[in-house]
């Protein structure tokens, strides 16, 4: 399967330990720039209760939605509650964020 590239904008406007939500194509996405400086991107919206998780707080494994406190996985999108969200690829690219979303 190939993929949609997005340029959302600088890295910097992230700042460390946050996140924020982006549209890139058909798709809202919550970019996190990690304390390690590490980039990481999820579905912007948690599917227990349409919770905005790019106000969630993070940890380097997983963001915790700041409704009802479900956590999801970094790596795969999994919450041990069950359910999963869809995880994107996204890296710093010269100083870019650029992301990945499934071409259509």
């Amino acid at each position: 399967m190939t993929a949609a590239a997005h340029r959302l904008g600088p890295v910097t406007a992230v700042p460390l330990g946050e996140g924020r939500a982006y549209r890139a194509g058909d798709a809202q996405v919550a970019v996190f720039r990690l304390r390690d400086g590490s980039l990481r991107a999820l579905d912007a919206r948690c599917p227990h209760a349409g919770g905005p998780l790019a106000d969630g707080q993070t940890d380097l494994a997983r963001v915790v939605c700041p409704l009802h406190a479900r956590a999801w996985s970094f790596a795969d999108g999994s919450c041990p509650e069950g359910g999963s969200v869809a995880v994107f690829a996204v890296r710093d690219e010269g100083g870019e964020i650029v992301l990945e979303t499934p071409a259509h």
